[in-house]
């Protein structure tokens, strides 16, 4: 039905598909057909005194409707502003309210938006420098021969758990006792964790117990020493240049303190026997028996051979102290039983959790607990000593509150995924291989006139003593870098500390985590043997002037060639965790 007047450049018209529905429409002629006019819906409305107030709209609004009558029916036409929507939906009832947004509604779901697109953006578009910075370091790994001893290859699980939702909870605290909520799912996390933690080193519950949240073992270290001393109480352990770590405590020949447990505590070091390379067991007990420490540490970060532990606790029981075990280096070793067990004598156990352990970086400490085994030396100052050991509630608080705030709930689920695979079987046999690679190594190395601290290794390192070569372990570092081989420099007993190192220590566990086997480790051997007669060159020729050398690396003809060698054999092991390497 049309009621359009002749004269009239607008038409209204009903609409058969809605009940009421009126449209209103231009004449063609005046509608311009490079911009066409739509039709406009239009609104029957109830008797003013039946319309609701609609608080969106205000009296202002009167001034856009017109009313008029079709039909008997009372109609207005209502203008349509600019923000309303262009169409409009027309129920069975006579009135419709179409939305209208203010700026300050349209702002705020603008900021909305505008927090979900950053939220959710994937890195490379989030932070397109870090992600490049990022490759280029994968690219570094790929290409290049990882032969530091501290450094492994994690597994895919590993670094999912890494990257997960679990760095956004809070949890300060130990499990069933935190200082925030919502913590149930990280409680559950947290002590699988542990549960796994006792049975990777096949330790009863009812006789240790374990702390998993530091977050490295040199922070392990010093909640022992927190939560067992008072400030500048005694500690002894293996001196630096002999193979020990600074967390340990350690001073400069000069008498700097470097180290915390130096600072804070009073350190005394024992040493090896300049000759063999191996610890003077019948010095480090004269010394504990005048020094009197309150805690005797054995294990290090340099010491290629096995550590005395049964020896350790005689003279411990002797003096009247604690006996600590920092296993960071061979914890593997241990929990497969490719080393000797410290857990058979030592009140305290601590390491690291990304070395041999193949896991994320952090720290982890066991301790004693229940019933005492045997009764230790009594000092008279000390007093009656009871019989039940005392070191979980005050290591667990010296961790938290004294130390820490929350722990990192992504590493710790990623250290229970990697203790699940320390248990295993296929674990075993990895550790087993790292021991083989050492000796390979070693034994190549040998047969190429180079001199080993101790002769060769018990475990997963080795020390290679350069003075023979003139070489400084810096210096070769440098050159090893160059050639994408990357070591460490070492200090050796007997040389000038810390400050100019004699050695560079070597180790196992990174390629052999990427599949290496003996056959391979004589190519490195190979390799490492050809970057000494290179940094010897290079030496000779450039004296002292090592920085002048240093800048021309890159164009030197002998490293370009290693190099090329070094990634071409390097490129045929994938990294783990990695679909594609490249």
């Amino acid at each position: 039905m049309d009621l359009s007047h002749s004269q009239s450049n607008l038409s209204l018209g009903f609409n058969s598909s809605h009940d009421d529905s009126i449209s209103l429409h231009l004449d063609p002629s005046i509608n311009d057909p490079s911009h066409p006019i739509p039709s406009i819906p239009l609104q029957l409305l109830e008797p003013q005194s039946q319309i609701p107030q609609n608080p969106q709209f205000n009296d202002d609004d009167d001034d856009d409707n017109e009313e008029f009558r079709i039909l008997g029916h009372s109609m207005c036409l209502k203008r349509r502003r600019d923000c309303d929507s262009s169409s409009s939906s027309i129920s069975s009832s006579k009135r419709v309210s179409v939305p209208v947004y203010d700026s300050a509604e349209i702002d705020l779901e603008a900021r909305r938006a505008s927090v979900r697109a950053w939220g959710n953006q994937p890195l490379q578009a989030a932070d397109p420098d870090i992600y490049m910075i990022m490759e280029q370091e994968k690219k570094r790994q790929f290409k290049g021969i990882e032969l530091i001893a501290s450094e492994n290859f994690v597994c895919k699980a590993v670094l999912e758990a890494l990257g997960s939702h679990l760095t956004n909870k809070y949890s300060e605290g130990m499990p069933g006792a935190r200082y925030y909520c919502g913590n149930q799912y990280i409680d559950e996390i947290e002590m699988l964790c542990c549960e796994r933690a006792l049975h990777a080193f096949n330790l009863d519950p009812k006789c240790w117990g374990v702390n998993v949240q530091p977050y490295s073992c040199t922070s392990a270290n010093f909640a022992v020493y927190t939560g067992l001393l008072l400030p500048g109480e005694r500690i002894m352990g293996l001196d630096t240049p002999s193979g020990g770590n600074t967390s340990h405590g350690y001073y400069t020949p000069n008498g700097k303190k470097v180290s915390g447990a130096s600072i804070f505590f009073e350190s005394l070091p024992y040493k090896v026997n300049p000759q063999t390379g191996y610890i003077d067991y019948e010095k480090l007990e004269e010394r504990a028996l005048d020094f009197r420490p309150k805690i005797i540490i054995c294990g290090g970060s340099s010491y290629p051979r096995e550590w005395d532990y049964a020896r350790f606790r005689h003279i411990a029981d002797k003096c009247g102290a604690v006996l600590l075990c920092d296993m960071a280096q061979i914890s593997g070793l241990i929990a497969a039983k490719e080393s000797l067990n410290p857990f058979d004598y030592c009140d305290i156990v601590t390491s690291t959790t990304h070395k041999s352990l193949r896991g994320p970086r952090g720290g982890i400490i066991f301790y004693r607990k229940g019933t005492k085994l045997r009764k230790r030396g009594i000092l008279l100052s000390q007093g009656y000593e009871s019989d039940q050991y005392d070191f979980e509630e005050k290591i667990n608080f010296a961790v938290f509150p004294s130390l820490q705030g929350g722990p990192h709930n992504n590493h710790i689920a990623a250290l229970a995924i990697a203790l699940k695979q320390v248990a295993t079987p296929e674990y075993k046999a990895y550790m087993q291989q790292v021991k083989k690679n050492a000796q390979a190594l070693a034994s190549a190395l040998l047969r190429r006139k180079c001199r080993l601290v101790t002769g060769g290794t018990d475990n997963h390192l080795l020390l290679w003593d350069l003075r023979p070569l003139g070489l400084t372990g810096k210096f070769y570092e440098k050159v090893c870098e160059a050639c994408h081989i990357t070591l460490n420099k070492i200090a050796i007993f007997g040389d000038n500390g810390t400050i100019i190192p004699g050695g560079v220590r070597i180790g196992t566990p990174a390629m052999t985590t990427r599949g290496c086997l003996e056959s391979d480790f004589e190519t490195m051997a190979e390799f490492l043997f050809r970057a000494a007669k290179i940094a010897n060159i290079l030496q000779r020729e450039h004296g002292k002037l090592q920085k002048t050398v240093l800048k021309g690396f890159e164009s030197n003809r002998d490293i370009i060639e290693l190099r090329a060698h070094v990634e071409a054999f390097a490129t045929q092991f994938a990294l783990p965790g990695f679909d594609n390497s490249t």
